[in-house]
Order: structure tokens, then sequence, then C-alpha cells
């Protein structure tokens, strides 16, 4: 009997073959595109109360012969640039062109957070827990619909590039889950300094794409509305890695220093309200009672110094100057066979 995940692939893929794809054709939102050529093709988001449409550029990239399907987006939330600007730079310099298969770039896929530099969309929803939509649905249901209906069906594989929300800043790190084998080893090609397991969350892109049985790592670096180029470069090669190893672009795989994997981790909080400073540096290993931050208040006064709680990386850091108690400061990794309070 068909498990109920091989039955959601077929329909997929049932449903890719009646809009014309197949082997050797490639339709996405109606258009035909042949080896060899190329297109940019507007996708519609919504219609406006001026009764204008507003939608999303789609950059396909056709290779002169057969291959994988590759994914490349950025901009899920509307503040979080480097992930935009990372696709940015992959069609900048032409890394979007591939050898063989398919590229399908998205630089911004959240067009109206974008332009509000909001992370929402205008209905007040995080379009990130919309998937798979309903047709009826809201705002970002709609949308989250149209892309589930007409996108994903297409892909094989999905980078999905984002950054810390608020005011937290990511080391950059490759987030996928650890049950799957073959995505933990898509991950450490990648190359990130950090492989991080993930859950997958109820209603985002990421459980939604591995529902149909595609492959989808979740690129994190940085923080929302922070351009950083390190982060920037971080992703952008780590993308050629992996688009090498699909054999989608010539050339060696090359990976400046072994991925750190991260089998567990922790959000430390706040033990206290106050002045907050971070005393350790963001992607460091800490040892446990070791002095990670402290805070004060603003008459010289009062002052706590804040203890790792246990041996591990700090892969998250808050850079807000001012926290209450219970807010999240260091995303910590929780080392195996250590003590935690």
């Amino acid at each position: 009997m068909p498990t109920a995940k091989t039955k959601h692939t077929n329909e997929w893929q049932n449903k890719q073959m009646q809009d014309g794809n197949s082997k050797d054709r490639f339709v996405i939102l109606g258009q035909e595109i042949k080896l060899g050529e190329s297109a940019v093709i507007e996708m519609e988001v919504a219609k406006l109360h001026t009764r204008n449409s507003l939608s999303i550029p789609i950059i396909v990239e056709r290779a002169s012969c057969e291959g994988p399907v590759l994914l490349l987006m950025g901009g899920v939330h509307g503040d979080e640039i480097n992930g935009v600007a990372i696709v940015r730079d992959l069609i900048r310099k032409k890394i979007n062109k591939p050898t063989r298969g398919t590229v399908i770039c998205i630089p911004v896929f959240n067009v109206f957070g974008y332009l509000n530099q909001q992370r929402e969309f205008p209905d007040g929803r995080d379009l990130n827990r919309m998937f798979p939509g309903t047709a009826k649905g809201s705002l970002a249901s709609q949308f989250a619909h149209k892309f589930t209906e007409e996108i994903a069906p297409l892909v094989d594989y999905i980078l999905d590039f984002h950054t810390g929300g608020g005011n937290r800043y990511n080391y950059p790190n490759i987030r996928c889950d650890f049950k799957q084998t073959e995505m933990v080893r898509l991950a450490k090609i990648f190359g990130a300094p950090f492989v991080v397991h993930s859950n997958y969350i109820a209603k985002s892109i990421r459980e939604t794409i591995n529902k149909m049985g595609k492959s989808i790592l979740l690129f994190e670096g940085g923080k929302s509305l922070q351009l950083d180029q390190s982060v920037v470069k971080c992703g952008v090669e780590g993308t050629l890695n992996l688009m090498k190893h699909l054999k989608m672009q010539d050339g060696e795989i090359k990976i400046e220093e072994e991925p750190i994997v991260l089998k567990d981790s922790k959000w430390l909080r706040a033990p206290y309200s106050g002045i907050f400073e971070p005393l350790v540096n963001n992607g460091c290993r800490v040892q446990r009672k070791a002095i990670i931050g402290r805070i004060s208040d603003p008459y010289g006064e009062f002052e706590k110094k804040i203890y790792a709680p246990f041996n591990g990386y700090i892969f998250g850091v808050n850079t807000a100057p001012i926290v209450y108690k219970g807010d999240a400061i260091f995303h910590v990794s929780v080392e195996e066979n250590t003590h935690v309070d």
C-alpha cells in the first residue's frame, strides 16, 4: 500500500504531466522553456486596491542538456535582505547559468514585505507559516497555494535563504532534518560553518516541500534589515559547491573548513531585564560556567554575569542593547554528554 507521502508525490508528478511537462519539455507558469533557453516570467502575487497587478519575476536558466531543477529563493520574509542579496549575486555572477539542468531564481519571494521592509504579508501573516495554502484563503495563503501548485512541482532541490529575525544575528549555518542522511550530506557539501538539525515546522515551505518528496536546505546568516557581505559570500560559495556536486557547474568543491555538526541546540534566555552586553564572539565554542555576557541597569548599581550552562557553540546572538527577562539572548548547541542545569 502506498504511503501518504508517496501518494502526495504522485499527485504532484501527475499534475506536472498534465501541465505539459515531460522529460523533454519544461513548462512553468504556462510558458515553455526549451533546452539552452532562458526567460524572465512574471508571477502574479495579487491585485492591488488600484486594480493594478503586483507580480514577482521568476528567472529561469536552462542548460543545453537535461539535469536537476534547482530553485534558489530569498526574501520569504521581506526584511531578510541577505537572502535577497545572495540570489542577486548568484545571478550577477552568472552562477545561475547551469552547465546541466535548470536553475530557477526567485530573489524576492515576499515582495510585499520587501517593499515595506517588514517580515509579514500585508494581512499580518507570516508567509512561511501558510503553506501549502488554499485558493480561497487569506492573501498570504493564496500566494502560498500558487507557489505550491505551479512552481514547487517542477523542482528537485531548493535552497531557501534566510537571516535571523528581529535583533537576532545568526552565524552562517545550513539547516536540515538529521533523520534524512542524504540531506545531511548535501548540507555538509554546501560548506557553511555550521550544519544544524532543524525539525520541520508545520505549514512551512520546508515541510510542504518535504511532503512532496523533494529536497530543501535552509540557509541562515546575519540579521534582518542588515546587509552582511561575509554572509552573502558564504551563501554564494555554498550554492556553487552544491551545484558542482549536482554536476550543474564545473570545477572542484571548495570548503575552507569542515562544517561543525550541531545535533541539538537551545536558546538561553535573559535571567534579568536590563542593558545586555555579549562578552563572547558569535560562532565561538564556550565551556560550561564560562562568562558569556552580562546584564546591568542604567544606574550602575546592578550587574549580573551570564554563564554558559553547558559546553557548546554559540551560533545566534541577540543584538538588542536592552532586553527583558525571558528574552532569547544566545543560541547555543548542546553537546552530548554535557550537564544541563
